[in-house]
């Protein structure tokens, strides 16, 4: 079972935000912003994982973060910050 979800834009305007295995919406909002941020909430409850995110043009991905205590494919390199 996947814990990674993914945030997009639907048909109607609204940004949803759905588990990658799952077939409906954990859950739908106004904005982008609040999808991401509840996405990453339920992660950080659910022990963490990755959060893509899809942009407006051609459902492109946007970014992708990964929300602790998830294991991150592809650390970044610069330990000082």
């Amino acid at each position: 079972m996947s814990k990674n979800r993914t945030v997009y834009r639907r048909s109607d305007g609204t940004w949803a935000n759905k588990r990658n295995d799952a077939d409906r919406a954990s859950s739908v909002h106004d904005t982008q912003k609040d999808a991401t941020d509840t996405a990453k909430d339920m992660l950080r409850k659910q022990g963490g994982g990755e959060v893509t995110v899809q942009g407006t043009d051609k459902g492109q991905f946007r970014k992708k973060d990964t929300v602790p205590p998830g294991h991150d494919p592809c650390p970044p390199k610069d330990k000082e910050h």
